[in-house]
Order: structure tokens, then sequence, then C-alpha cells
């Protein structure tokens, strides 16, 4: 078929073209004189763009989910009591991983389309007179049902109980596209990957790690070998790894940071927040909803759209792949054929964001969904031009 074929599920993103073209080099020597050089500047800039003030970030050759494992069996203990909520498939499988290495874990089940239940971690903190509880896990953004959940409320509560307690956040999806503040909201391990805001294909694991949880890993008992902090931090002090490293993925790491540092975190979350606005002005147009249950609970990474009685979710993401060249969010577990999801993060715009919902809408009234044509790209070409010159004077 001639044309693109257009990628809005919520990762892997749309990689920008200086990206690409950054990584299409001859491989090189990662034991070169010249190397720390390069690599020397990437920590300290990824560093900034989690906020992080006082700590050091880790890069592995991984997706997040070895993020996660790297903050787990190099900062706890097997045995260690832990508090985790589970609201999606992602924070599901952190739960899941946790019980693997041998964590307990205290678990707060709570309805999918909700978030993390700030209010219920508040209580359990301040029962936990003992101080048993050594980590506090939040997902930040559910990328199975487009929820994202108030970390800074988290750190109240650890705070207004006086609790110990590290606090480990999943910022895979949220992290570089989602205002986020380590330093400030006192993140201890904040994890991400590199397809998701950063702009870059799957393959690297980020792990943004305190002074604290540097100092927790020096007690951790967890056996770790290709994630141990310390040999990380004897290599990267030199500018080198322990192992081989994704060369070609820091050649494109280095200007995703760059695109990232010109546009400015701030514009960057702004741009976000416009371009998930606009789908949600088109959502509502559909006279649909999302599964997140409430606007306070809407990502501004990605929505997952709940379609009505009787159809399935995934045949629409099938037609607007078969049809339309485009790639859409199939629901997962629990909402598996109730929910299709649309990405908007990353490098996107608003005739991007057009494209997907045409896609979209255009699948919808295919599978039998009762839709006015041109009725939720109609809303959200209205919301972009009335928005447009607010966009325009907060990127001047």
């Amino acid at each position: 078929m001639a044309g693109f074929n257009h990628l809005f599920i919520p990762g892997p993103t749309n990689i920008p073209e200086q990206v690409r073209q950054a990584m299409n080099v001859p491989m090189e020597d990662m034991r070169a004189p010249s190397f720390p050089k390069f690599t020397l500047p990437l920590f300290e800039d990824i560093r900034k763009v989690f906020r992080n003030v006082t700590g050091r970030v880790f890069i592995y050759p991984s997706s997040g989910t070895g993020a996660w494992e790297a903050a787990m069996e190099n900062v706890l203990s097997p045995g260690d009591r832990v508090l985790m909520s589970r609201f999606g498939q992602f924070s599901h499988l952190w739960v899941d991983m946790a019980e693997r290495f041998g964590l307990h874990v205290d678990l707060i089940d709570c309805e999918w389309g909700t978030g993390v239940p700030v209010e219920i971690y508040a209580e359990r903190l301040h029962a936990d007179h003992g101080h048993r509880i050594k980590a506090v896990f939040a997902t930040h953004n559910e990328t199975a049902t487009g929820v994202t959940s108030d970390i800074a409320g988290v750190r109240a509560a650890l705070d207004a109980a006086k609790h110990p307690a590290l606090l480990f956040v999943d910022g895979v999806s949220s992290i570089g596209s989602i205002d986020f503040r380590q330093e400030e909201w006192g993140v201890d391990c904040a994890v991400s990957g590199s397809q998701k805001g950063f702009m870059l294909p799957a393959g690297l694991g980020f792990l943004s790690v305190s002074g604290k949880a540097l100092e927790a890993s020096k007690q951790a008992q967890h056996h770790r070998c290709f994630f141990s902090f310390e040999d990380m931090i004897k290599a990267n002090d030199t500018g080198y790894f322990p192992y081989t490293p994704a060369t070609q993925l820091l050649r494109g790491l280095r200007v995703s940071l760059d695109l990232i540092a010109e546009e400015g975190l701030e514009a960057i979350f702004a741009r976000h927040h416009r371009m998930a606005e606009g789908v949600r002005k088109a959502v509502d147009a559909w006279e649909l909803r999302l599964c997140a249950k409430e606007p306070k609970w809407h990502s501004d990474t990605v929505s997952a759209i709940v379609v009505p009685d009787g159809i399935d979710s995934a045949e629409v993401v099938r037609t607007a792949y078969g049809k339309y060249q485009t790639s859409l969010g199939v629901g997962l577990s629990k909402v598996a054929g109730k929910v299709f999801r649309i990405g908007h993060l990353g490098w996107l715009n608003e005739v991007m964001v057009c494209g997907a919902l045409a896609a979209a809408e255009m699948a919808l009234i295919d599978c039998g969904v009762k839709i006015r044509p041109g009725a939720g790209v109609g809303a959200a070409v209205e919301y972009f031009r009335q928005t447009g010159s607010m966009a325009v004077a907060k990127a001047a």
C-alpha cells in the first residue's frame, strides 16, 4: 500500500529523523580513549530529564523491565516488606516481579481505571509503627488503562507519617513527557525506558537513583551481576561500561537529549497535555468514554478508550491496521476486547494526532459504532485551532 504506516501505540513511539540518522553509523570501539568524552555528558544530561540533582543515573542495555529488576536487586533484600498497588497490567507485572524476588508484598488491589490509592498508602504508613515497610512502589503512568497517579501525594504521605521507606516509581511512560520531579518529590528509584518519551527504539533501560538508594544498596542482600550498581559505578565513573554497551542507541540518545533540552521540559509537558486534550475532545464527540474513571486520573501520554457493548476493541485495532495502515494499542488483560489505546507521546504534533483520530474514527464506524463521520476529528481540530496561539506563545 502507498504511504506511511502510522504508529500510535503507547510505545515504541515515533523516532525523529535526526535521531534515526544519528544511529545510522558504523560500529565503534567502546574502549576507545575518546569514548568518555561522549558518554560522561550523557549521564549528566539524562539526570536533568529525571530532575535528579544529587543522585545518579544508570543506563542499561535492556528494556524498562531490566531497570525495574536493577532497582529491586540492588536496593532491597529477600523478605523485605514493600507496599504496592495494582490497577493495570504494568502495575501487575511490577507486583509479579517483586514476588519473584522474594519480597513480602503488602498489596492493594484497585479498580482498573483508578490509580495509586494515596489515602490508603497514608493509612498503611501511619499504622506501620515499626517501620517494617522498606519501600513504597507507585506506577506513575499505567499504560494499560491511561491513568496517571499523584507521586507528590505519595511523598506527602510518607513525610506525614515520618516514614523512612524508600520510594520507587515506574515512570516508563511518563518521564520526559509528564511532569516528574525526582529530587523535589524524594523519589529514590525512578525507572524509564528509551522507547517512550525519549523517542528512541527499545533497548535502553534508565534507572535514576537517589543518594539514599545508593546507601541502601550497600546493605542489600540480593545476588546481582549484570545489573550491579558497584560494577556500573566503577566503569561509568571513567566513562565506560562493565560490558558492551548499545553504542548506536547511545548515539541516538545524545540527539534525543539535545532535542529535549532545546524544546524544554515545561514546553514538552504542555505539548503533551494539549495533544491529550485533543484526543479527549474527540472521545467526547464520539460519545464514548475513557477507561480512566475521573479527570484526575487522565493520562497525557495514552488514552484507553472504552468501546460500546457488543463491539470488540481488538477488531477496531485490526481494522485500523489492515484498512488504514495505522497501529493503535490493544486492550490488555482485564480490559482486553473492551478498550483500544491511542498513544500520544514523544515526537508528535497536532496533525499527527488528527491522523490517529481519523484512523480510529473510520475503524470504529467500520466496526459498527454509531459515530457521525468527522465528529471526533472535527472536535480535535477545533480545539487545536483555538489553542494554537497559546502553544506558539509557550514555545516562544
